[in-house]
């Protein structure tokens, strides 16, 4: 499909300025953020778990739409630390367990925030209370994600270097519907902020594939397949799912608009799924796990989306050979 010209002589040089800006934000509002989290200790050593009454704290927003702007909607999201290690954490598995039927956690490098290792309930002996993680020496963060959660819900306590860190933290089972208020938050700030994402990902068949996807997608789990594109307003989108993959996985799928703030989303158990038109631009999200039951499923999720003319995409999502983390064709 030819691009229209007079489209591209706006918004290249718009999405270039927003590139640019989101990197000086991400820049500054990062080490803001390290340095209170460096000084507040009290802070450190709580678990922090996104809220209503969390994301109204100083710096926490802005802190979130530029670390992890995709929005996960389907799981309940806390954080913890940054704390000091010698030899090795370990982990409250059976707190986890009995929270979700399926957990991620992962650990930081502090304060770079990159992945050092991550640890998934699948992996896991079911029988077993705690799970020990070796690090080298240095400082750390945890990041834990529940999915199919339990209706009581906990957060698991910490040893650090054999001593307790944090003792089990409860949270309401409804914590997440801020979700739903979140679209009120949008602003000129985040406007700018993520601007440059949609221009990208309709451009997509003219950047590196690598550029786009680290600049869009979030920091995964391995078992963890995604598929996302944008939609223009007004734009049908079609999903059809294999069978095997319904069956298998589950298929979680959310609609940002151009802010990077969640517009819809649900969860995928039927073959056919249709997304009706929306009033403005944006683009989605599919994030495919398998089910805790077919955790060592061997079947490899392949997507592939077509641009059926501006009025219609199609997403299909089957079984293939491929990695799993592998980017989705796109054909638009």
């Amino acid at each position: 499909m030819k691009m229209n010209k007079i489209w591209l002589l706006w918004e290249i040089p718009l999405a270039c300025l927003s590139f640019l800006f989101n990197k000086i934000v991400k820049f500054a509002i990062g080490n803001l953020f390290t340095i209170y989290l460096a000084l507040n200790k009290k802070k450190a050593s709580q678990w922090r778990v996104l809220s209503a009454k969390m994301i109204k704290a100083p710096l926490v927003l802005p802190v979130l739409m530029t670390k992890g702007p995709r929005w996960n909607t389907h799981a309940i999201i806390g954080t913890l630390g940054p704390f000091k290690v010698t030899e090795a954490i370990a982990i409250d598995t059976k707190t986890a367990n009995q929270s979700a039927r399926s957990w991620i956690a992962v650990v930081y490098s502090f304060p770079r925030y990159k992945t050092v290792t991550s640890l998934e309930s699948e992996q896991l002996d079911s029988n077993s209370s705690w799970q020990t993680i070796k690090l080298p020496a240095g400082r750390y963060s945890l990041g834990v994600r529940y999915y199919n959660r339990a209706e009581i819900i906990n957060y698991p306590a910490l040893k650090i270097d054999e001593q307790l860190f944090v003792e089990p933290y409860n949270i309401p089972s409804d914590i997440n519907k801020y979700y739903h208020d979140l679209i009120n938050a949008k602003n000129w700030f985040y406007s700018s902020l993520h601007y440059y994402i949609f221009t990208i990902l309709k451009l997509r068949n003219y950047l590196p594939e690598s550029f786009v996807r680290s600049e869009y997608l979030p920091v995964g789990a391995p078992a963890t397949h995604f598929a996302y594109n944008y939609l223009d307003a007004k734009q049908t989108l079609q999903i059809a799912t294999a069978p095997e993959i319904i069956e298998q996985f589950d298929i979680y799928f959310t609609f940002y608009d151009r802010s990077s703030l969640p517009l819809t989303w649900c969860i995928i158990t039927e073959p056919k799924y249709t997304l009706a038109p929306q009033y403005k631009q944006g683009y989605f999200l599919v994030r495919i796990r398998p089910k805790p039951e077919f955790s060592a499923t061997e079947i490899k999720v392949k997507s592939e989306i077509l641009l059926l003319d501006s009025s219609n995409q199609h997403l299909t999502i089957g079984n293939s050979h491929v990695n799993p983390n592998s980017s989705p064709k796109a054909i638009v």
